[in-house]
């Protein structure tokens, strides 16, 4: 089999405050943008990287979901347990540093695992949880 990740899903329940988070912190490219209000999907990726995306999506837009469904994932976004994305680059520190000074929510500054990866983490605007590891 030939099977690639092409897009992931992360919720989103600000489409401006995400898109400036991945495209003018994470240096992100904005692939697409459409909707309207609220309720816009956004693909952004790495820029150099055109097979793999994220698309920030509206939460509550699935229509085979309940309002009860709807609440409970808008909670879980509040609290930031809803989504979270690993991501990967070879300088943490020089990495950690530019992302902090985009003014995000800090979770975890670098730090080396017991497990053996050297990683920090950041919440997006949507309370997703972002995991930045450093590659050797």
């Amino acid at each position: 089999m030939d099977i690639t990740i092409h897009t992931t899903v992360l919720p989103h329940d600000d489409p401006e405050a995400s898109v400036a988070f991945y495209r003018d912190v994470l240096g992100f490219e904005v692939r697409t943008d459409v909707g309207d209000g609220k309720m816009r999907w956004i693909t952004v990726g790495p820029v150099g990287q055109p097979g793999t995306s994220i698309l920030l999506a509206p939460p509550a837009a699935d229509p085979g979901i309940t309002e009860d469904e709807r609440r409970t994932i808008v909670e879980m976004m509040a609290k930031g347990t809803y989504g979270w994305i690993l991501l990967a680059t070879p300088d943490l520190d020089g990495t950690f540093e530019k992302v902090q000074a985009g003014d995000v929510e800090v979770v975890q500054e670098p730090t080396e695992q017991p497990y053996g990866i050297r990683d920090c983490a950041f919440r997006d605007p949507a309370g997703n949880m972002v995991r930045i590891q450093e590659t050797r």
